[in-house]
């Protein structure tokens, strides 16, 4: 464990966790997740990226790109993570970026819409959307790898399983961190390591859930995708860490992929907080799982690309 781990566990769980626990409301969390964000990459990487939007017939989705993407040029699909309610691609330019760098293809992170506003399945409905529109575009759905945390992550594994049941071509590969699959939130680590969460107070996972679902089945395969099928799909990266109350999220997840004969490579890490990644610019666990992160996409390519930068 490094010293700036140290430092950083004993900040999160006094300080972080308890703030996160006490916002009043969606509002109050998307703007304490903002500045937390600004802190966090020390600045704000996103005014160097490329705004874009994709248009469907009654929507537009609004998007960042790390830098231009030819059509047909392998690319990373990134939803970023904040529970359905908060984060947005400013908040995550830092990690997209890095991604990018390491990966050597370009990163897009899509503006998905938010819940309470925007309820389930306004999410999973921009991802599609989002997928059709690079599609049209003329972008190979085999040249891009999709990925995401949190509940980006699990917004991903959703999309994932969506191609997989209406038999559409999948991406190359997808690679998610600590990905929130299961909102019926029957997973024994919720409860079990409640205590050494060092990030998210399980105690709010109820209310969470209610915003997002406005009454809608927890188990739908759309928000749900523990319970989605994926016969066909490419191959997973999954990283989780051991002490993070969505654990069995991740564990679970795997066992269900595997029994759909998805390649799957696990990375369970120790005693680390939900999303570790997203503090790359502080830990150098983190850096290390993007790095590993960034080869498993760049080993689904005949002929990986530049590293880049």
């Amino acid at each position: 464990m490094s010293w700036q781990l140290k430092a950083m566990r004993v900040f999160l769980r006094h300080a972080v966790r308890r703030s996160l626990g006490r916002q009043r409301d969606s509002l109050s969390a998307r703007a304490w997740f903002e500045r937390g964000a600004w802190l966090n990459a020390r600045g704000r990487p996103y005014r160097d990226f490329l705004p874009d939007s994709f248009v469907g017939a009654d929507r537009e989705v609004a998007a960042l790109w790390s830098h231009t993407a030819p059509p047909g040029a392998p690319l990373i699909l990134y939803f970023h993570g904040g529970g359905y309610v908060m984060g947005n691609p400013r908040t995550h330019a830092a990690l997209g970026g890095f991604l990018a760098r390491k990966a050597g293809m370009p990163c897009c992170l899509p503006d998905y819409r938010l819940a309470p506003e925007h309820p389930f399945p306004a999410a999973f409905e921009d991802a599609v959307l989002v997928w059709q529109a690079l599609m049209a575009r003329g972008y190979a759905p085999g040249q891009i790898a999709l990925g995401g945390d949190s509940a980006g992550g699990g917004l991903a594994l959703a999309l994932l399983g969506h191609l997989c049941a209406t038999g559409q071509p999948v991406p190359g590969c997808v690679f998610t961190f600590s990905p929130f699959t299961d909102l019926t939130l029957s997973g024994a680590s919720i409860q079990s390591n409640a205590e050494s969460e060092l990030l998210l107070p399980y105690q709010r996972l109820t209310q969470l859930r209610d915003r997002v679902l406005a009454g809608a089945d927890p188990a739908d395969p759309r928000i749900s995708p523990l319970f989605a099928d994926f016969t066909g799909a490419p191959p997973v990266l999954i990283q989780m860490a051991r002490t993070e109350i969505l654990l069995d999220d991740s564990r679970r997840m795997v066992t269900h992929l595997q029994g759909f004969g998805v390649d799957v490579t696990v990375q369970e890490w120790g005693n680390l907080p939900h999303v570790w990644q997203f503090f790359h610019g502080w830990l150098p666990e983190a850096r290390k799982a993007l790095n590993d992160a960034a080869m498993f996409i760049r080993a689904q390519y005949p002929a990986p690309p530049s590293t880049g930068n």
